[in-house]
């Protein structure tokens, strides 16, 4: 057996069980090839060959793939229009780094594996963009059967809009045979937005040269009407260039001539990769993706990379999907470990890691359909878990670009920043009142979710030699806290689409647990005295709060509002972070309370409305402290993704009524369902 259907075989074993478990997941979207915020490819249907793969925005980023069975088309990724007749879809698998789909085909069993490798543990592996598609056939009736596939990526990759002009070339690289797209105008990082596609770099196909196998670049209709009409390629590749992408739709085309299938299956794969040149623009300066640091690490280098450890990489993405699927099963159940298996690649993915100006790892996400910002706190809070859990080298990448900006003289204020601008370029805040007024910002909010995170991360490496190289900043902002947090003026938190509110019940929760873990800080730095101040000011503070916010069976939304209710989902942190300035009683009543009030989808987010957030729910599961109540709480979750009617990537701003997305989709803050996992101390700890 060869190592390629070896390892197939193996990820098979590990993802098809997974649908037998419980309720099968249905996706809202299923992730095919993740990378980062431009290179997001996902499907939003139940089968495959239902419509186009479409970028997250909901734009095409056609991928075609027709299967020959004895002279016969059969389509099994893309729309109608490619071929007629489709192949029948027979399961559909979900794990953290691959996306796995068997089809029948006329006496001929196909697997189909989409396989991103972002691998926490190694950010050169993580940060290249490259994904692999594996097929495997095999005889399902005994006979065997002349078989044939066809798989093609189109120009809609590399440009915004389908009228922009595209061009194409082949690329030399060592055993592999690499075509080339990209936009013929290369405005590199030229424009910033929310929904966007990029239009600078280059897509590539790679197929390895060992396997009999042709490749072309031509219109759709060339290479995918000679390929079902024939089972061949163009014999040249198109030479009319450049031309609008929508114009004869060109494609990068492959095609595996497998010959005769048997009862052994017979596998091959490729790669499509993106070379986006530079990444980032951070403080008007370009930041190359961090797998491009070296000069002399080239596309071409990193594509024969790839290649050469396709094998291996595809059994570490195995033995990582096992390990996450087991440790959530174990930790949350069967709802939750599905969540988790849906929610990683998008979390990661809504991220690009890029070479700071000193060559440091930064990560910058970006606010996908909520305002396109770049390296917003806001952000950066609820997705922390996936990257304090398996990477604390990420978790440091995701605060420095926020700390080195408040360090310098351009952000003047005593409160930690919003956002550090519009992806993909972060060259200072643009929300509110930017760096002018404080008007709109969210004061108490980000200072309270930079001072809880460095503290998270002091306490998973076990020292504070990150926070003491931003010290000035932490104090200064737990000052800011001292005095503010309490009972907060009127102002935004991180559910802005709330509105502004006053003495906002959670938003002091954050403040109380952020001046405890500011303490928490002192006291792991030696700065004793520091340390009794600030934890003394904290449990005064947490005293003053539960009078305050009391409301008999539960807390008020807002300390002059009774007969108010919101999620408490801040008061994680004190139970993560071992800080105990609230009594353990105080979320034995607000479990008791939320599980009262449940509509079909889920715990909404407070008593104003029926919408929920996702990610918070999942916090306040967390709070439970039994596995039942948690459960109870998550559920719903999975019941809102197998019959929510909007098929994006997941949505954490939904209602809980109608299963309808309000707002928001493939946002990295998903990576905060995560938190059940953090605080599961069962769970080996990230090196």
């Amino acid at each position: 057996m060869n190592a390629g259907r070896m390892l197939l075989g193996l990820s098979l074993m590990i993802c098809l069980p997974l649908c037998a478990r419980g309720d099968a997941l249905r996706p809202p979207a299923t992730p095919l090839i993740t990378h980062d915020p431009y290179m997001s490819c996902w499907s939003v249907n139940d089968r495959l060959y239902d419509d186009w793969p479409k970028h997250w925005t909901g734009r095409n980023q056609a991928m075609c793939g027709i299967i020959r069975v004895d002279g016969q088309a059969l389509r099994f990724m893309g729309g109608p229009n490619a071929v007629v007749n489709t192949v029948e879809q027979k399961s559909l698998s979900v794990t953290p780094t691959q996306s796995v789909y068997t089809f029948a085909c006329a006496g001929v069993d196909l697997a189909v594996t989409f396989t991103s490798p972002l691998l926490p543990d190694d950010l050169d592996i993580l940060s290249r963009p490259a994904s692999y598609v594996t097929f495997s056939a095999v005889a399902s009736d005994g006979k065997p059967h002349s078989v044939q596939i066809y798989f093609d990526a189109s120009g809609e990759w590399c440009v915004n809009k389908t009228d922009q002009k595209v061009k194409w070339n082949r690329m030399e690289a060592q055993g592999l045979d690499v075509m080339c797209m990209g936009a013929a105008e290369q405005d590199i990082l030229g424009r910033a937005g929310d929904d966007r596609r990029i239009d600078w770099g280059y897509l590539m196909l790679a197929v390895p040269k060992g396997a009999p196998a042709a490749t072309a670049i031509g219109s759709d209709k060339d290479t995918r009407g000679g390929f079902s009409e024939k089972g061949l390629l163009p014999e040249h590749d198109d030479t009319d260039m450049p031309r609008a992408a929508e114009d004869r739709w060109p494609v990068l085309a492959a095609l595996f001539d497998l010959g005769n299938v048997e009862t052994q299956p017979l596998t091959r794969h490729l790669i499509v990769a993106y070379d986006d040149l530079y990444a980032i623009e951070y403080f008007n300066k370009r930041l190359r993706a961090w797998w491009r640091r070296d000069p002399e690490m080239t596309a071409r280098r990193m594509i024969e990379q790839a290649e050469a450890e396709y094998a291996p990489l595809l059994e570490k993405c195995a033995a990582f999907d096992k390990q996450m699927m087991d440790d959530a099963t174990r930790s949350g159940g069967e709802a939750y470990s599905q969540l988790c298996a849906l929610a990683y690649r998008q979390a990661i993915a809504g991220n690009k890691l890029a070479a700071g100006p000193a060559g440091q790892p930064m990560l910058f996400p970006k606010e996908c359909f909520s305002n396109g910002c770049i390296a917003t706190v806001d952000v950066i809070y609820p997705m922390a878990p996936v990257f304090l859990l398996y990477s604390p080298a990420l978790a440091r990448a995701m605060l420095t670009p926020v700390m080195e900006y408040a360090a310098s003289p351009r952000w003047r204020f005593p409160f930690a920043p919003h956002d550090l601008g519009t992806y993909p370029k972060a060259n200072g805040q643009v929300y509110g009142g930017g760096e002018k007024t404080e008007k709109n910002q969210m004061q108490v909010e980000e200072s309270g979710n930079m001072i809880l995170l460095t503290a998270a991360l002091a306490k998973i490496e076990g020292n504070t030699r990150y926070a003491e190289k931003y010290w000035g900043l932490l104090t200064k902002w737990a000052n800011y806290l001292k005095a503010k947090g309490l009972d907060p003026e009127n102002q935004l938190c991180t559910d802005d689409f709330t509105g502004h509110l006053a003495h906002n019940v959670n938003l002091s929760a954050k403040a109380i647990s952020a001046l405890g873990a500011y303490a928490l800080l002192c006291d792991m730095a030696g700065k004793k005295d520091d340390a009794a101040a600030f934890r003394s000011i904290a449990e005064d503070f947490a005293g003053k709060w539960a009078q305050m916010a009391d409301d008999g069976d539960h807390f008020r939304l807002a300390f002059d509002k009774p007969g108010t209710w919101s999620q408490k989902y801040n008061l994680v942190w004190d139970a993560m972070l071992g800080l105990n300035l609230f009594p353990k009683e105080i979320m034995k009543k607000e479990i008791e309370f939320y599980k009262k009030l449940p509509n079909r989808y889920g715990l909404p987010l407070d008593n104003r409305a029926t919408y929920t957030k996702l990610d918070w729910t999942v916090w306040i599961a967390t709070l439970a402290d039994n596995s039942a109540d948690f459960q109870a709480l998550v559920a719903p979750i999975l019941l809102f993704m197998n019959e929510t009617p909007d098929r994006v990537p997941l949505s954490d701003w939904y209602d809980t009524v109608e299963a309808k997305k309000v707002g928001f989709q493939a946002r990295p803050v998903i990576g905060g369902v995560f938190i059940k996992l953090l605080a599961d101390k069962t769970v080996p700890p990230a090196k």
